[in-house]
């Protein structure tokens, strides 16, 4: 009897395990799981020239010719600062632009980010409400047009009266500023306050561009203004960053 006893005792230990083999384990893979695709950007390029005019002188970045909901969103209300008074507002376009080849990001949006990076700014993106074309021609053509109809901008700044400081970037266009930055520029009160620009060129530097922000800027104090080669800021991030550090340290915004 007690050998019987013991024989169903080891039956049941048996099955017992053999359940329990069945569930997975801590680390163990499961046939039935399906791996989430990677959705991270590879590589970050820009493709913001300078002045625009033609192939042969100047370059500059397209902007995709979709704007999501998401972006526009984005661009209408940067959002209540978290201490910062200063903002960093730029036009910045990619896809095919001169010089640079087709990009992921802008050139002067590079330069925007380092600022913002180490000033501690908030950012805001000005777009275009119809997005810009995505071929470098395209834009040669509606740029020209733009000179006598200006563009519509996909959001405002909600909270400008809590910035006393911006930084206003853009890329060079036809030896001055894109219409659709003088069109931001001429959309807020900028008085008191101090602005700062920045540019991205294929050699002409600021392009007279200070004094034209000073006159759309009645008001307000325009400081020095910073000029990189397109290509630096697409292409020698270390070079451009270094620029951008010696720039705000003249100016006294960092240490």
């Amino acid at each position: 009897m007690k050998k019987i006893i013991s024989l169903l005792l080891c039956g049941l230990l048996v099955l017992s395990f053999t359940a329990c083999g069945g569930n997975a384990g801590p680390g163990s893979s499961n046939n039935d799981a399906v791996d989430a695709p990677d959705t991270s950007s590879e590589g970050e390029t820009d493709g913001e020239s300078d002045t625009l005019t033609d192939r042969t002188q100047y370059d500059d970045p397209v902007e995709s010719s979709e704007t999501s909901e998401e972006q526009v969103a984005e661009s209408t209300d940067v959002g209540t600062p978290a201490g910062s008074n200063i903002l960093v507002a730029y036009f910045s376009l990619a896809d095919e632009q001169y010089e640079v080849g087709v990009i992921e990001k802008g050139n002067t949006q590079i330069i925007a980010e380092m600022i913002a990076e180490q000033t501690g700014a908030d950012t805001f993106s000005i777009e275009r409400a119809v997005a810009y074309p995505t071929t470098y021609d395209g834009l040669l053509e509606i740029s020209r047009e733009e000179e006598s109809n200006p563009p519509e901008i996909a959001g405002t700044v909600g909270n400008m009266d809590d910035y006393s400081v911006i930084f206003i970037g853009y890329p060079i266009w036809w030896g001055d500023l894109p219409t659709i930055v003088t069109v931001f520029l001429e959309s807020y009160d900028f008085t008191g306050k101090t602005v700062i620009p920045f540019c991205t060129h294929a050699g002409s530097g600021l392009s007279g561009t200070q004094g034209t922000v000073e006159k759309l800027c009645e008001g307000a104090t325009v400081e020095d203004g910073l000029a990189v080669r397109g290509r630096t800021a697409q292409n020698e991030r270390d070079s451009a960053e270094s620029a951008v550090t010696d720039w705000l340290r003249d100016l006294g915004y960092i240490e």
